[in-house]
């Protein structure tokens, strides 16, 4: 700290006249002896006036830089985390579309295989809470050509029935649920039988039971599961995948064999459908079903 006294304003008195004379000298054109010679004795008495006060001015400076730095920084950081915010969307949607577009041409596949005529839908919403029917909300209804009692698929096989339609959405009753019934046929074979969404009164639990009516039928694990087709293809037109058998019992005092369902499609993940406006002009029997896994290719 610098003390005030008489002597010290003297000194500061001498200094500021030595530094006005120095400004008059340096002005003057020239490399004058005199005028060198001021000048070098100034640098001599104010170097280390300065030099002083650039101790004391330089960590302010940096502190200054650091705090402009700093908000630079995190404007800049925001911007960033703004930036990759807006990338990771773009992505995700990317891939939502790559996705849905996967299934669309999984979806039209199919319905090549089997003649169907489909109008592509989404499904929007899914109830499946305890007490109420497994149904499903689609972006399409009669505007599009949809109506009550068509089948509805995707690109695995069989989703369910069309319940309700309005103008522009409608709802299908999944296959999986308790209500619902379809009659379905053993790959390879006339055994028919009728599946049933979740379990029967005495069969295993399920997402869906087969119950054969030829109770001298041949049927096994990893067995293959086709709609029958209904009259007119109304509810269900023939050939649409159901499911794999996963489990076979005989009930006591049944007139069926019964039988667990893997379904084909997964009912967790719903998203692209089809709806079927026409059916085929003739039964495709299974050459909807996709190859069966070679047990040797595994070895």
């Amino acid at each position: 700290m610098l003390r005030d006294s008489s002597r010290s304003r003297v000194l500061f008195a001498v200094l500021v006249a030595a530094a006005l004379v120095l400004m008059v000298l340096d002005s003057r054109p020239g490399n004058d002896a005199v005028t060198s010679l001021a000048r070098a004795g100034g640098e001599i008495a104010f170097v280390p006036a300065s030099a002083g006060v650039g101790v004391f001015a330089e960590p302010a400076g940096r502190f200054y830089d650091g705090l402009r730095k700093s908000h630079e920084s995190a404007a800049r950081i925001a911007e960033l985390e703004t930036a990759n915010a807006e990338l990771r969307a773009e992505l995700d949607s990317t891939r939502i579309d790559e996705h849905r577009s996967e299934q669309l041409d999984e979806l039209l596949h199919l319905s090549g295989l089997g003649g169907y005529e489909i109008v592509p839908a989404q499904s929007v919403t899914r109830t499946t809470a305890h007490g109420y029917a497994h149904t499903a909300t689609l972006d399409a209804g009669t505007e599009s050509g949809i109506r009550k009692d068509m089948t509805v698929l995707n690109g695995s096989g069989l989703v369910g029935r069309i319940v309700e339609a309005g103008p522009r959405t409608s709802t299908v009753k999944l296959a999986t649920d308790v209500n619902s019934s379809v009659g379905a046929r053993l790959e390879g074979t006339r055994k028919i039988g009728s599946i049933t969404g979740g379990s029967v009164l005495g069969g295993p639990e399920a997402d869906m039971t087969l119950e054969l009516f030829d109770m001298e039928a041949p049927i096994e694990k990893g067995d293959r599961v086709v709609t029958l087709g209904s009259h007119e293809g109304a509810p269900f037109v023939p050939g649409v995948p159901i499911g794999t058998v996963d489990d076979v019992q005989v009930a006591p005092g049944a007139l069926s064999r019964i039988a667990r369902i893997t379904p084909a499609v997964d009912f967790a993940a719903l998203d692209m459908v089809g709806v079927v406006v026409k059916g085929p002009a003739e039964d495709p029997r299974d050459s909807v079903l996709p190859p069966k896994p070679d047990p040797k290719g595994d070895q």
